[in-house]
């Protein structure tokens, strides 16, 4: 729950708080931080539980304003209490440590979902509005506006709960007074998500976090924000005059009420968006949407997912996160056994067709590397456990305890393990760990066509930030080759994957590859498709 806030003093190093162990709880890692706090995760040795211990900064430590805020904002987020809200459990000053305990949410934030697809299903997209909706609703209640509602700031756990996060630029209503946390001189939120009065720093009510919410509903359904621009103040002119290109011009399947829905939280004045959540809320539940019945047949807090039993809502949300094939689309528990066989009949019949030659095996472990992780029942389970840990341990217990050969179904999850385990290194900044994690996947071939673009994909990524553009281009071109054996459903989400240039440079090698081939004796008849390619891209 990183902050977005930015003082305006000196870069200061952080002192490493790993392994320390202050009152109650045990600094285990670091997950994050922002211009205000660093964020670990640690554990209550009294509850042996989990939670995310955010530290003020020790530069800001000996300033009374910045201590005031941090605490202001521990007082906002505890009178929250809600199950798509990020929980705060303890705010206190140990050691000249000012910190505050909250609830840890395993799985990823909304940006990092967007990041994988650059858009998601009409019932993904309004799941994650309702439950935003929903949490802005109980803290409108409470007096409270948030003020950074990001995809950042959108938390989605392994089962599709969305819990908001980070109330630290909340205007709050603290013992009867009004309290401006945004008076202490730090920016007033994300410039990409921020309300036109926010940005001429008017008076601001739930309405401005509601046209925040306007823009992060058009980013899931369109691929991109409503606004871009080159600098800040650019795009702050286009949040306040500018009318964003209409959704039903960029996806012909959007539901017309839908688009008109986010129209409405896009309006440049307070008056014309809804006038609460509340009423947002009513507005969704008249969609008629197939896979949203669920969402609205009981009260909100009786459709949080059980372990064994998430809601087939959630569900879809979840193969969204997976951006897999249909077998993460499972159905309610009573359902599981017929989906089972369908799924396996479809794994035996790939298992078939596979090479006699197989790549080298998935995810090999040693006993030694994941005694620490514990077996669930079964492997699905023990993939999302896996997810909820998110450690090269967790990832590669999936293929000790479920190995590949004994069942197609295990050999899936553990490709999706090995996928993770992958991203996990890129994202730690690991890059020579992930570019050998994603080239066990990119070795599958015609055995995995999809496994293999996502293999593919992920090298190309980590030479791109390694600066060789050229051997990144060269393994987008052998993804070409595998393309058109991805499932059409899929192709979006996998393309998804790519950061901006990539993905451009991919279409363009899509694009030169179905092109008829130069006729022969023409000036570059010579030249293979990639050396034609050459010129549009940058040495690397």
């Amino acid at each position: 729950m990183p902050d977005t806030t930015s003082p305006s003093a000196a870069p200061h190093r952080e002192p490493d708080l790993t392994g320390r162990q202050l009152g109650d709880y045990r600094i285990l890692r670091k997950l994050g931080q922002g211009g205000m706090a660093v964020v670990y995760l640690a554990e209550q040795m009294s509850l042996k539980r989990q939670v995310a211990f955010k530290v003020l900064r020790s530069s800001l430590a000996d300033d009374a304003k910045y201590v005031q805020r941090f605490h202001h904002e521990a007082q906002a987020a505890a009178k929250l209490v809600h199950p798509n809200i990020v929980q705060t459990y303890h705010v206190d000053c140990i050691d000249g440590v000012h910190f505050i305990a909250q609830e840890y949410v395993p799985g990823q934030n909304l940006r990092q979902l967007l990041r994988r697809q650059r858009g998601m299903e009409v019932p993904q997209a309004v799941h994650v509005m309702a439950q935003v909706a929903f949490a802005l609703q109980a803290a409108a209640e409470h007096g409270v506006v948030h003020r950074d509602i990001k995809p950042e700031n959108t938390l989605i756990t392994p089962r599709g709960v969305v819990k908001v996060a980070d109330f630290g630029l909340a205007r709050v209503t603290i013992e009867g007074r009004q309290v401006e946390l945004t008076q202490l001189g730090v920016t007033m939120g994300t410039p990409l998500y921020m309300s036109p009065e926010q940005i001429e720093g008017k008076p601001v009510d739930p309405r401005s976090d509601l046209y925040s919410l306007g823009v992060m509903a058009y980013q899931m359904l369109a691929g991109q924000p409503p606004f871009e621009a080159d600098s800040p103040l650019a795009l702050a002119v286009r949040h306040l005059h500018d009318a964003p290109t209409p959704l039903s011009e960029i996806r012909k399947d959007l539901p017309a009420e839908l688009c008109e829905i986010v129209q409405r939280l896009l309006a440049k004045q307070p008056d014309q968006r809804f006038a609460s959540p509340t009423a947002l809320l009513v507005e969704l539940k008249q969609l008629r949407i197939e896979g949203m019945e669920d969402l609205w047949s009981n009260s909100w807090a009786a459709l949080i997912p059980e372990v064994h039993q998430p809601v087939e809502a959630t569900q879809r949300l979840e193969s969204a996160m997976l951006s897999q094939t249909q077998l993460l689309r499972v159905r309610r528990r009573r359902r599981w056994s017929t989906v089972a066989l369908a799924i396996a009949a479809c794994f035996v019949v790939g298992a078939v067709a596979a090479k006699l030659l197989q790549p080298a095996p998935l995810l090999p472990v040693h006993l030694s590397q994941t005694t620490s992780v514990a077996k669930q029942p079964t492997v699905r389970e023990q993939f999302y456990h896996a997810l909820e840990e998110n450690t090269p341990g967790a990832y590669r217990a999936v293929a000790q305890y479920f190995p590949p050969s004994e069942s197609p179904l295990n050999e899936h999850y553990a490709r999706l393990g090995q996928r993770y385990l992958a991203e996990y290194y890129l994202e730690s900044g690991q890059l020579d760990q992930a570019l050998r994690e994603f080239g066990k996947l990119a070795a599958l071939g015609d055995e995995s066509p999809q496994f293999t673009v996502i293999g593919l994909f992920g090298q190309a990524i980590v030479f791109d930030r390694q600066q060789k553009t050229l051997t990144a281009t060269s393994r987008l071109t052998l993804a070409t080759r595998w393309w058109q054996k991805v499932p059409e459903d899929q192709r979006r989400p996998l393309l998804g994957m790519l950061p901006g240039k990539l993905s451009a440079i991919f279409l363009d090698l899509l694009e030169d590859r179905e092109s008829p081939e130069p006729a022969p004796g023409s000036e570059t008849s010579h030249l293979r498709p990639f050396d034609r390619l050459g010129s549009r891209f940058p040495a690397g």
